[in-house]
This record gives C-alpha cells, sequence and structure tokens, in this order.
C-alpha cells in the first residue's frame, strides 16, 4: 500500500483529498502547514506528497526544498494561481508536477497514479531489476539496477523525472530529442505547453551533474532542435 502526505492549510481540501485517495487503496497522512509536512516525512515512510504553495508559515515552496534535502519521493505541488511563474518555480526547486485548484478528482488520482508508476520503475518503492545494467559517458556511470548515479565518483541525488532524463538521453548518446519528444517519453503525457517544463528540469540536472552548468559538457543544446548527450 502507498503513502500520500497530503498537506494543505484548508482542512477540507484535505479531506476531500483523504476521500478520493483513500477510495483509491491509499493510505493518507495529513499535515496543515509546510513544518508538519516535513516533520511527518521524516517521522514515517512516505511515497508521494501533495503539497500546497500559498500556506501560512513554512510555505509549499520552502517546505519542498528543505524535504528536497532528503527525500526523492515524488511532490506534486497544489496551487489556487495559474501563473507561470508558481509553476515554474516549483519545478525549479524540485517538485515533479503541479495541479492548479480548483481540480478535478478524476485528475488528481491520474497525476498521483501516474508519478508513483515513475516512482516505482526507477526502484523507489519496490521496483528493482536482476540485471545489473551500466551507462557511462565521460564520468557519468548510472547503474539502472541499483537506480544510482554517480559523477566523477560523488553520488548525485536525482529526482525521478532528473534520472528518466538522464536516462533517456545516455541510453541515445548524440541523438538530438526535441522537447516535446523529451516529455512525452518521460512525463508519458501529450506535450501541448512542455517547453519550460523540460528547461527546468535540464537545469536542474545540469546543476547537479556538470562542473558548469553554464557550460555544459554533458547535455548540449541544439538550438532549434532540442537537447543531446555528447558523446565523451
Amino acid at each position: 500500500m502507498y503513502t500520500i502526505l497530503v498537506c494543505d492549510d484548508d482542512r477540507d481540501i484535505v479531506s476531500a483529498l483523504d476521500i478520493y485517495l483513500t477510495s483509491e487503496g491509499y493510505r493518507t497522512v495529513k499535515a496543515y502547514d509546510g513544518l508538519e509536512a516535513v516533520k511527518a516525512a521524516e517521522a514515517q515512510p512516505v511515497d508521494l506528497i501533495l503539497m500546497d504553495i500559498m500556506m501560512p508559515g513554512l510555505d509549499g515552496i520552502r517546505a519542498t526544498a528543505k524535504l528536497r534535502e532528503k527525500f526523492n519521493v515524488p511532490i506534486i505541488l497544489l496551487t489556487a494561481r495559474s501563473e507561470d511563474s508558481d509553476k515554474v518555480l516549483g519545478l525549479n526547486i524540485g517538485a515533479d508536477d503541479y495541479i492548479t485548484k480548483p481540480f478535478n478528482p478524476i485528475e488528481v488520482i491520474a497525476r498521483v497514479k501516474s508519478q508513483l508508476r515513475r516512482y516505482t520503475s526507477l526502484g523507489g518503492k519496490s521496483g528493482t531489476s536482476e540485471n545489473t545494467q551500466l551507462l557511462t559517458n565521460g564520468g557519468i556511470v548510472l547503474d539502472d539496477s541499483a537506480k544510482s548515479v554517480t559523477v566523477d565518483g560523488d553520488r548525485v541525488n536525482l529526482t525521478p523525472l532528473e534520472y528518466n532524463i538522464l536516462l533517456l538521453l545516455l541510453k541515445n548518446p548524440g541523438r538530438v530529442f526535441s522537447t516535446s519528444q523529451i516529455y512525452e517519453l518521460v512525463w508519458n503525457d501529450p506535450s501541448l505547453g512542455s517547453e519550460n517544463t523540460v528547461a527546468v528540469h535540464i537545469r536542474h540536472l545540469r546543476e547537479k551533474i556538470e562542473i558548469d552548468p553554464a557550460n555544459p559538457r554533458y547535455i548540449k543544446v541544439v538550438w532549434g532542435l532540442g537537447y543531446k548527450m555528447e558523446k565523451l
């Protein structure tokens, strides 16, 4: 059974999400501000977090940043705003997805299931592989059976989406992928309006694997076409 941490200062929303999720067989843990969410995640294992952005005290953005220091579970942000700035900021600090309020219960469940499938496939919960598969390029070593990444011998902690992007590019060195192709292959969703989302995640990935993210050695832009993993 997957455990989902639901955090929103609106108790009615938390109760509604609890009903939606438990009806699908998930276990829920409830929190009503960012600090409670961080403490709850530290107190017990959770497999996914639904986090409101606008909360008093420790808001969802700062709470997500704190959670990302220790945990790589999927985080879906809930926002009452439709502005791109909130969405991009959330993705930039480590969130995996966002849902704009008011939300449809069917959409919430679909996005939760999608993120959990990715998380499990990356070994976060129970997905494992009997065959060790090492992908290397320059100083990058990706062990797809252990779901681990090292760069020049140092372990790198990636979110599930960052890992999947790196895996896609490492499996296809030299091949150029458009932002639409990356989004469809990694997010498994239609790519409408995906450019900013992909760019944010690649920028965050570069910050973790590149010595100089502004002058990347590995993930190169092919102007007007997309991104590729440079063969080293």
